[in-house]
């Protein structure tokens, strides 16, 4: 979808295909260190 989108702003100049674009990509960085605090790792197990 990330790829759509970017191509999509870049053949129209879509604002809002370029706004999904960063929303996309936004997410894609943020998630992971958000599941990141969601396993304990094993000195949380440990205690």
């Amino acid at each position: 979808m990330r790829d759509f989108s970017w191509k999509y702003f870049t053949m129209t100049g879509d604002v809002e295909s370029y706004l999904l674009f960063k929303e996309i990509d936004h997410q894609a960085n943020t998630e992971p260190e958000e599941e990141e605090d969601l396993i304990p790792d094993e000195t949380d197990l440990l205690n």
